[in-house]
């Protein structure tokens, strides 16, 4: 394999956009411990289907954004590996059903844990993947994507990551899961943000081609500083030299929040990593200050 095709391969799953996926199960995870009912194996298991359910929607995206004419080889982001012409269309379809069908695989090993009644949890997430791309009703084209995102990276991943290994639901672990989903909208928004003008010439209505760029980054400033109001049951409990790491995720919000809205075009695509790396941030201090709160 060439190199160029090995790095349109590595680049096709997004690598900078997979905190979304990962940093839900740590949180959960992190509650799991906090609890005493923390399962090794049910929260690895729900690490490695939570990324390769995203590698799989990404493939999707990149080959049916391909088809719908949503990329174009003059895109401001990252160039996509199909439209390219570094990955085929039909390889990119056939590796997009395989990372899927082994992801549905790996959550069938979850059963051993949640019992049988996860099997239609992963049988809508396996379909909402997909169909945040393809079918004649792709979400991320008629503005659902956000929505979409707060509930299978916020919602179900952290509720269920929590559940397959406690057995119950609890109102901390739901405000988590918002906040986690308020945290992962905001890498959608910045790639929407990004693309508002390239989007809006493929029809594809987004949040940001609906309400514009100013609606964009006010909502991306509020869901930072709504994860930490979401959170502030265990921020309260720390002893008052911890509240130092909601301040440190809170500078590296406001601190991309502001150059969201000073850049434009290629000089926002590191502003998407970024943006990954403040979940991701702010799910470390969160479980580290639940250790905190545990060992006092």
């Amino acid at each position: 394999m060439k190199p160029e095709t090995r790095k349109a391969w590595i680049d096709a799953t997004r690598p900078r956009t997979l905190p979304a996926s990962a940093a839900p199960v740590v949180a959960a995870t992190a509650y799991a411990w906090y609890d005493g009912v923390l399962v090794w194996g049910a929260a690895l298991l729900c690490l490695l289907f939570a990324l390769l359910a995203q590698i799989a929607s990404n493939m999707a995206n990149d080959y049916f954004d391909y088809k719908k004419g949503g990329d174009s080889p003059n895109r401001v982001g990252p160039q996509r590996a199909v439209v390219s012409g570094l990955i085929s269309p039909r390889a990119m379809l056939l590796a997009t059903l395989v990372v899927l069908f082994v992801a549905c695989c790996v959550g069938l090993c979850l059963v051993a844990y949640g019992g049988w009644q996860l099997i239609p949890v992963g049988a809508v997430i396996a379909i909402f993947a997909m169909a945040y791309s393809a079918g004649p009703f792709p979400l991320s084209r008629y503005g659902l994507g956000d929505v979409t995102v707060f509930i299978f990276f916020g919602l179900i991943a952290v509720n269920f990551t929590y559940y397959v290994q406690a057995g119950v639901f609890t109102m901390p672990v739901f405000w988590a899961s918002v906040a986690q989903g308020l945290l992962a909208i905001n890498i959608l928004l910045v790639n929407n943000y990004r693309d508002m003008e390239e989007d809006a010439a493929a029809k594809k209505r987004t949040t940001v081609v609906l309400f514009g760029r100013r609606f964009a980054s006010t909502w991306y400033l509020i869901n930072g500083l709504l994860a930490v109001a979401c959170t502030y049951h265990i921020w309260l409990n720390t002893p008052y030299w911890v509240l130092f790491m909601p301040l440190i995720y809170l500078i590296m919000h406001l601190s991309t929040y502001r150059a969201l809205t000073q850049l434009r075009g290629k000089a926002l695509n590191p502003i998407l990593g970024r943006t990954a790396m403040n979940l991701l941030v702010f799910t470390i201090l969160f479980a580290v200050a639940m250790i905190v709160v545990k060992l006092i």
